[in-house]
């Protein structure tokens, strides 16, 4: 695995007292990794994340992580809307929904881990606190999107995933969601988000009582 430090200038300082307590993880949703890293790099495009891992495993380290990355936008977690303050971003190279959207490949993946193990021993960051872009931004993002492995992630250490899940009752779905840490204002949008993140195998935006139970033994996982 490569190493390479590719300094951005878009970041500032964190908050005094806020801590690291989230990882979020996007694609870069551009035709290339070098066109990727060029925006994250350029100071009139204002966006950044702490690191970039290419394809074939590179990861590009851009911003130290004790500074405060242009990553996650407006955005919502847990009652928190300043994101950028209180999370590391990772970028992994995928041309997104936009270009040609498609499976992340085994090295980026193992890299990924890789680095989010070591992100995790440095911070007090819990595992429901390990999202993806949409999931802050539900009304706005889509990435990382259902190829990517979050159960994977989940049974390396990184995040949650509910290995089992009976139907639950889909009436108070929307609420519950809300508990476990999604932005509700737009109701259907959460939906699809959460499902992108746990069942990526049908996101068609429909609060049913699968994504009900899925909820249900996600809330189990966190004591609620």
């Amino acid at each position: 695995m490569r190493r390479f430090d590719s300094p951005s200038p878009n970041h500032d300082e964190r908050p005094d007292g806020t801590p690291i307590d989230m990882l979020v993880i996007h694609y870069t949703g551009m035709k290339s990794a070098t066109e990727a890293l060029a925006r994250l790099a350029d100071p009139a495009a204002k966006v950044s994340a702490h690191y970039l891992i290419d394809e074939d495993g590179s990861i590009h380290a851009l911003v130290p992580e004790e500074r405060r990355a242009w990553h996650a936008g407006l955005a919502f977690w847990r009652d928190q809307r300043d994101i950028n303050a209180r999370s590391i971003g990772i970028e992994l190279v995928n041309p997104g929904h936009e270009f040609g959207y498609r499976g992340f490949p085994e090295a980026q993946m193992k890299a990924l881990i890789n680095l989010a193990t070591k992100i995790l021993s440095r911070h007090p960051i819990a595992p429901r606190n390990v999202v993806g872009h949409a999931d802050v931004a539900p009304t706005r993002k889509q990435d990382p999107g259902e190829f990517f492995d979050w159960k994977r992630l989940a049974d390396c250490g990184i995040g949650l995933w509910p290995s089992s899940a009976q139907p639950g009752q889909a009436v108070h779905l929307i609420p519950r969601l809300h508990r476990y840490g999604y932005d509700i204002s737009d109701p259907d949008a959460a939906v699809l988000a959460f499902q992108r993140h746990f069942r990526p195998a049908k996101t068609d935006g429909i609060a049913d009582a699968e994504c009900a139970g899925l909820l249900d033994a996600l809330l189990l996982l966190v004591q609620e």
